[in-house]
């Protein structure tokens, strides 16, 4: 698809590139400085510190890297830029004509949980996954910094790694960032078929109303979905909230599901549905909506934030455990560090940048691009649209509400 897509809302105007229509991809969002709301907001979506122990703790494998010029990659769908014609990445291309590392990308991630519950029994035993990049979202990468699954990293043979964005660089599961670096960042909320539905959803009152029951898909992440629900329930889901609270949203989402509001509960296959035309409606991934335009040539599909409030997360670059390539991971994730990269790369997936410096890259790509408030947004941005990070749950609660999440959900 050629030429620009014409969104209706202004704020989602400068996410679209006029000659990149046809590249668009995945989740994610971050904030611009260091400080007030944006950086709270980051904050807030971290989950608590790993135990105590060092690297010293971890029994690291042999690296072979030298010897083997390799490094596999483990990713979500559509969050690399992509080249329908010769269906190959770009700037992975780049990376081992630069490199000489030979670089294999896979979109094995549909969901954290699924992909973890995969891999975990192997990274306990000690076997190899045969990947040595995977790109997990935070509270993810959490339980695994602390089971002690992933490896640290080597942040001298990174020099570009200094680029992350301030508000990342002191996260609290991974304090001085020794065993992950963020990926990209996004929001969840509203997705819509605007002809098929034929009005706009500004809410999720609007979203659970009679004539779209059945037609809609939710997230299968329990706190991109059921953060929305619980901010609509008039809670603060950054905030002091506990079980009352929890219980409440998780009825709501076990009374939609019974009454048959909503249609399916996906990990990022819910695009299918959207695809397809059996679910006109959802709560998303911001990225996917433009990806959405550009597959189906129907400028017809919007994002929005409902006013009741959106949420953030963020995605990470880990080694796992078992890898025995963490040099060539490393020069990975130093070379997708780059401003001009990261800006190659945020201009497909039309998530949030979280490297300093590609904002600048971006205006001589795409000036459009660069003042967008998805790719690179503003603390008041974030502030007047009420988009907050899920509170970082104590390990009990994790446990607990996650099994009843799954419960609910079928997953």
């Amino acid at each position: 698809m050629k030429g620009r897509i014409p969104p209706a809302d202004p704020g989602v105007r400068a996410l679209i590139r006029s000659a990149r229509a046809s590249q668009l991809s995945r989740r994610n969002l971050l904030s611009i400085g260091a400080g007030g709301a944006s950086a709270a907001a980051l904050s807030a979506c971290a989950p608590p510190k790993p135990p105590a122990g060092g690297v010293a703790a971890l029994k690291l494998p042999t690296d072979v890297s030298a010897e083997e010029k390799i490094v596999r990659w483990a990713n979500w769908t559509a969050y690399l830029d992509y080249d329908d014609t010769t269906q190959k990445y770009p700037s992975l291309e780049a990376f081992i004509k630069k490199t000489g590392i030979q670089a294999t990308y896979s979109e094995d991630i549909d969901d954290n949980d699924s992909y973890v519950s995969k891999v975990r029994p192997q990274l306990e035993a000690g076997q190899d996954i045969e990947k040595d990049i995977i790109t997990l979202t935070d509270w993810m990468a959490n339980r695994l910094i602390r089971d002690r699954l992933i490896q640290p990293l080597e942040l001298i043979q990174m020099p570009n790694a200094g680029n992350l964005l301030p508000a990342l660089r002191e996260v609290s599961f991974d304090p001085g960032r020794n065993y992950s670096l963020t990926w990209q960042s996004g929001f969840a909320g509203i997705g819509y078929d605007k002809a098929k539905v034929g009005r706009e959803l500004k809410s999720l009152d609007d979203l659970f109303s009679p004539d779209l029951k059945g037609k809609i898909t939710v997230l299968s992440e329990m706190r991109d979905t059921l953060g929305l629900i619980m901010a609509w329930q008039g809670v603060d889901i950054s905030g002091n909230w506990g079980k009352p609270e929890f219980d409440k949203a998780i009825a709501k989402v076990d009374e939609l599901l019974t009454n048959g509001f909503i249609r399916r509960v996906k990990g990022n296959a819910y695009m299918n549905d959207l695809k397809s035309g059996n679910a006109i409606a959802g709560i998303v991934w911001s990225g996917d909506l433009f990806i959405l335009r550009a597959e189906t040539e129907n400028d017809n599909w919007e994002f929005t934030i409902p006013e009741s409030g959106g949420t953030l997360w963020s995605d990470n670059m880990m080694v796992p455990i078992t890898s025995t390539h963490r040099r060539n991971a490393e020069a990975l994730m130093n070379y997708y560090y780059d401003p001009a990269v990261a800006a190659e790369v945020a201009a497909y997936v039309n998530y949030v940048c979280p490297v300093v410096g590609a904002q600048q890259e971006m205006e001589k790509l795409d000036p459009d691009l660069a003042e967008s408030p998805l790719i690179f947004p503003t603390e008041d941005y974030l502030t007047k649209s009420n988009i907050k990070g899920f509170r970082a749950l104590t390990a009990a609660e994790d446990q607990e509400y996650s099994a009843e999440w799954a419960k609910v959900v079928g997953n």
